[in-house]
């Protein structure tokens, strides 16, 4: 007998081990039907990631944990970054048939990836009394021929195809090899070679398969790594396209049904994996709806609309990088443009915060507390994890944009530049519950304002009461000491309701103790995920806009109800009721209705 007939004597029990487990799955199959996908991805939950802003992202803290597309709404991106490899050039009956074999050998190389297991005591679902169990426990702890899943699950009695029968062969003859080459192994019968020489024979043509879309697949990866954009940068975007009109104005037919639209595209790179550059193109033809004497509606602006460019002109409305220190528990945050404080800082909004991309609420009221809007622009934004539950959140952030005179952030001109102009200073205490149903901000913003309050460092107020939003430009500008408590508790994994409250102290400079005003904003939120289909989203929200102490409330009402038509389309009618508009002082009176039809396109 030749050395090589021997050793092959040797290592046969590896073999016929591996035949009887992988068989024993193949068997059960017949009388159980499969439950569970081999795939054992976690869900990713919509907490705000490292930390993100406006309009885009991985929003450091908190994203909704609704099913939905992948948006470029701004702290949404972190999520995003890691490149994905396109599909291009796969035919779809290659990946049908490359899908049953990877998903054997996806979940291999994620559980080698954590470790060896080396104890069949390690799988959680497999017990002595398990008719395959001692076969197992051969192929474990002596040969090292099969690993559990990422969970340290088995899953024998899973319905398995004969791919992954013959994907899980070949590792075995890979095994057998080795032992070969090593010359280790105890001396077998010659009929246990034979059982796996039938096997062999048996599932000829699915290995010869597998080799080939294995050798065919590397060659298309080879192409598409000399062909990719990049292998650090992922391109994200969506297009919204919204139907809109308002209605209850007596004012001579002045404002008509418009259809509007905002693009955005976003290139998020990642050096380390960690880290996250977000680079965004945006481009609108946003116009605000009148009230009776010409004063454009800043209550009830939709998330489209913020953020937008009046003739679809493109610029750069969101460049920032997030990074993380001290073993991630500090996660850094500095815009160059476009930051705002809800890209760094929780916001508990529960299922309502979409961080202003086409897949959440109509209105930017009904996201989260206005407060959040009070300036934004270029700075830095800290947020410091004490534990799983309590979070510190620091900010400092100055306009980027020009009105009534106040200049930005990158002008050194007398009353401009970082510390000179505009800004607005946070600081946030967040707590979320072991169980993550209940999340808490309190926050506190220090600002200078000589343009609108609630701007988001932009150019034009996109909540509040017009008398809050027109009277700073008049002056020598404000002082504005701002407190917020927002919350939101999940009752279950679709459905959250959340509340918030802010007051504000508006110091009006150069005018005396009578110009002081205070300010105040508080509301109420419902929302329900997956309601009649998943990634469908209902929403109803009331409340009261931020308002000029003594005037009329601007009482908010709106619902909405986002279809997700496909994975990357969704349609969203609504519609928004708002009462004493401008706290009526240029309205005379009139409630405004505004109902849209949103359709959202995500790639």
């Amino acid at each position: 007998m030749s050395k090589i007939w021997l050793k092959s004597l040797l290592v046969s029990p590896a073999a016929l081990g591996a035949a009887l487990a992988i068989s024993a799955s193949a068997t059960a199959a017949e009388t159980v039907v499969p439950t569970e996908a081999v795939s054992t991805d976690a869900a990713v939950e919509t907490t705000q990631a490292p930390v993100a802003s406006s309009e885009l992202t991985v929003a450091p803290t908190e994203i909704p944990a609704v099913s939905q597309p992948e948006t470029i709404a701004q702290p949404q991106v972190l999520a995003q970054a890691v490149p994905a490899a396109p599909q291009t050039g796969v035919s779809q009956l290659d990946t049908s048939s490359l899908d049953q074999v990877n998903r054997y050998t996806r979940e291999g190389s994620r559980a080698a990836s954590m470790g060896q297991v080396t104890s069949v005591s390690q799988l959680t679902d497999v017990r002595p009394t398990d008719w395959a169990f001692q076969a197992l426990q051969s192929l474990v702890e002596r040969y090292g021929c099969i690993v559990g899943y990422p969970d340290r699950t088995y899953r024998g009695n899973r319905a398995m195809t004969r791919y992954e029968f013959a994907a899980g062969l070949n590792a075995c003859m890979d095994k057998i090899q080795e032992l070969i080459a090593a010359a280790t192994a105890d001396l077998v019968r010659k009929e246990d070679l034979l059982v796996l020489q039938r096997l062999q024979e048996e599932f000829a043509a699915e290995l010869a398969a597998l080799r080939g879309r294995v050798d065919a697949l590397e060659v298309r990866t080879a192409t598409l790594e000399k062909q990719q954009f990049s292998t650090t940068t992922k391109l994200a975007g969506e297009a919204i396209f919204g139907i809109t009109s308002e209605f209850g104005q007596n004012n001579g037919g002045d404002n008509n049904v418009v259809f509007q639209d905002r693009v955005r595209l976003a290139l998020n790179t990642s050096f380390s994996g960690k880290d996250l550059l977000v680079t965004r193109l945006a481009a609108g033809n946003f116009v605000p709806f009148q009230l009776n004497d010409g004063v454009s509606l800043t209550e009830g602006t939709q998330t489209f609309q913020f953020g937008s460019t009046g003739g679809n002109q493109v610029k750069v409305d969101w460049l920032a990088y997030f990074f993380p220190l001290m073993d991630d528990k500090l996660q850094v945050y500095v815009p160059a443009v476009g930051g705002l404080h809800y890209d760094y800082a929780p916001t508990s909004a529960g299922l309502m915060e979409n961080f202003d991309g086409g897949n959440g609420p109509l209105s930017m009221f009904a996201q989260r507390n206005p407060i959040y809007l009070l300036g934004g622009g270029s700075g830095l934004g800290l947020t410091y994890s004490f534990s799983d539950s309590f979070k510190l959140s620091l900010g400092y952030l100055a306009d980027n944009t020009d009105l009534g005179g106040a200049t930005t952030a990158n002008v050194p001109s007398a009353g401009g530049g970082l510390f000179n102009g505009n800004y607005s200073a946070l600081a946030q205490i967040n707590y979320t519950g072991m169980d993550s149903k209940l999340s808490v901000s309190a926050t506190y913003v220090n600002a200078y304002r000589k343009v609108s309050l609630f701007d988001g460092g932009g150019a034009g107020s996109v909540v509040g009461s017009g008398l809050d939003n027109i009277v700073l430009p008049l002056t020598n500008g404000a002082e504005v000491n701002a407190f917020g408590l927002s919350a939101a508790y999940k009752i279950n994994p679709t459905i959250s309701v959340n509340a918030f409250g802010a007051y504000l102290d508006v110091n009006l400079k150069g005018v005396g103790g009578s110009g002081d005003f205070d300010s105040w904003t508080y509301g109420l939120g419902l929302a329900f995920a997956d309601l009649g289909k998943r990634g469908n989203l209902l929403g109803l929200m009331a409340g009261v806009e931020p308002y000029f102490e003594d005037a009329q409330n601007p009482i908010h009402v709106e619902a909405f109800y986002k279809y997700q038509l496909t994975d990357n389309i969704s349609i969203t009618p609504g519609v928004i009721w708002v009462i004493n508009p401008s706290s009526d002082a240029f309205n005379d009176g009139d409630d405004v209705i505004i109902g849209t039809v949103r359709t959202t396109f995500s790639f």
